[in-house]
Formats: structure tokens, sequence, C-alpha cells
């Protein structure tokens, strides 16, 4: 099968001016490489594409491709994860990887809880903030934990990001609101256990892949999975497999959650548990980072038994189904 490439490589916007910060969610040149040569390994043959700058340039000229392995993030908009996606929705080419509305959908965390919680799934009690005048009209417990209503691999979170009184709170969103302006989520503190759930497969057919657990290892009481954690991940925290009177219900909520949200091919589920030890949503990365050796869904899948290319190839494989050959 010929696959196309799409990703947002990292350097190229760092040549632009941009930050380490705000290019965090971006790709390295060793990913594209690893699921290259994976997906070379599995007797595809793989052309790069790049960024949805190059794919437009790459249409226009009349290239195309039986499957798009899509990782591109996007830089600009609320939508931007969904653009590389509706592009080739347009172009009748699949990808890899949910649908335009899904990544719309889930990268404004705020709507994704309010749909989940509707459909009867556990997660804390939150309010968004996107102009100062808001922050006074907040009506939920303390200790509150405030962060970017749409962004992902922990920006904006921090030590400060806990909150135990209105004080607290006023300062944190005001800094915030200066560097993310489309919005804040604030929501109650969970005080408990905190689990990434990686899962493959679309509808029916998806499965959890496996459970990992977040064991902060600095005796941070506040137990923050922040940006810079995740930079420091070998020093911070330790990943490990709950005991299986844990990871039952965490595979209940994330398969329930995955399957109202519509995801598709791969990707996790963040949980904390509450004061109670209950397992509660905290937010879903359906475009998830497939960094060999520090991306969450590798490591959860070496975990549990699965190497890389066999997770490119689950990838491929339900991805593949959405491919209509010529003349059916």
């Amino acid at each position: 099968m010929n696959i196309g490439l799409t990703y947002d490589l990292r350097s190229d916007y760092l040549k632009e001016g941009f930050s380490e910060e705000e290019t965090a969610e971006f790709d390295r040149e060793s990913t594209i490489e690893e699921i290259e040569q994976s997906l070379r390994r599995l007797g595809h043959a793989t052309y790069r594409i790049g960024n949805i700058r190059h794919l437009v340039q790459r249409l226009a000229a009349g290239d195309r491709w039986d499957l798009v392995f899509n990782i591109c993030e996007g830089m600009f908009g609320i939508g931007r994860e969904a653009q590389v996606p509706a592009l080739l929705d347009a172009y009748q080419i699949p990808y890899t990887f949910s649908d335009p509305l899904v990544l719309s959908l889930t990268l404004h965390k705020a709507m994704t809880k309010e749909l989940l919680r509707a459909g009867g799934i556990a997660t804390p009690r939150f309010y968004v903030v996107q102009h100062r005048e808001e922050i006074g009209t907040i009506d939920l417990a303390y200790p509150l934990f405030v962060k970017p209503n749409a962004e992902g691999t922990g920006k904006g979170i921090n030590a400060a990001s806990r909150v135990d009184n209105p004080d607290e709170l006023l300062e944190i969103c005001l800094t915030l609101l200066e560097q993310y302006p489309t919005g804040l989520l604030v929501e109650e503190y969970l005080p408990g256990r905190e689990f990434t759930v990686g899962i493959i497969g679309t509808g029916a057919e998806s499965r959890v892949l496996g459970i990992m657990e977040i064991d902060f290892q600095r005796g941070d009481t506040n137990n923050i999975y922040s940006y810079q954690t995740k930079t420091d991940y070998l020093q911070t925290v330790k990943y490990k497999i709950p005991e299986p009177e844990v990871t039952a219900p965490c595979a209940t909520l994330a398969m329930k959650a995955w399957n109202l949200l519509g995801c598709r091919d791969a990707g996790r589920i963040d949980l904390r548990m509450d004061r109670y030890g209950t397992p509660n949503f905290i937010e879903i990365n359906p475009l998830a980072g497939l960094n060999k050796v520090h991306s969450d869904l590798p490591i959860l899948a070496y975990m549990n038994g699965f190497d890389f290319d066999r997770i490119i190839e689950a990838i491929i494989v339900s991805a593949g189904k959405r491919i209509v050959l010529p003349g059916n």
C-alpha cells in the first residue's frame, strides 16, 4: 500500500521563531523515521508529505496516496487538529485516526466533558473562563485545578495549577489568560491516583491496549503531570501497571468514553481517582504521540507486550477498513 505521512516537524516551527513550549506537541525527526521504518517493515511504500502547507501543495500537484498516516497537530485555531483530516476528506483520501468532528471536539476539553457527563461518565465539576469577569462567578469546591481549555502535552500546567483559595485562582487565571486567550478549564481537583489508558481500534472492534499508572516520584503532594514533568519524566515519574481491581473499572470507563466520542484507530484516555477511589475522566488524546521512546502510548504498549511495529500495524489495519477500492 502507498502511504503518505503528514506531520508537524518541531524543528521547522522552531526555525520560524516559535518557542519550545509552543511546539511541544510537534514531532521530532526521529519519530517520523521510526514510523516510516515500521511501515516499510510491514511491507508498505512510504511518501513523506509534511505539514498542512506541504499537503496543500502536493494535492494541487495531483499527488494521491492509498492512505495517509496523519499525526499533524496543527498550529492555529481551535480546529487545528482537524484541518488535515478535513482536507483529506475533501479529496476522498482515507487517513489514520479520528475524523475532523472528533478532533475538533476533543481539543475543547470542556465540551468533551459536557458530552461525556451527559453519557453518564464520571468527571469532576468544571467551569470555563474566557474573561477576567468570569473568575469571580465560579461556584466550585476548593481545591481547584486550572489549565488551558484547548492544549495538550501538559502545556500551561505547573505547580501553581492547583489552587486552594480565590486569590490563588485569580492569580493563575490572569496569568494563563494572557498566554491562552481561547479560555481556561477550571475543575474540582481530584486527589487520587492517575492513569492513562491506551486504546486500539474503532467501534465494536476497539480494545484496551494497556493501562499505565503515573507514579510521581518527587514527593509532590499535588502530583501534577505538567509540561515540565512530562519533559523530565525519567526523573519525576515511574510508570507501572496497576493491580487488576483498578484496571477493570479504568478500562470500562475508558472504553465507554472512546466509543461515545466516536474515536478511531488508536489513542489515550487520562483518568484520575477521586477521594473515594473512583476513576474519573480527565481528558482524551485521539491523536496520541508515537515517539518510540518518549511517548506514553508506546511506553504503556511495551509494558503490556506490544512492540512498536505491532502498534503501527494495528493502526493501519483499523484505518485500512475505511479504504474504498476502485469499483466498489
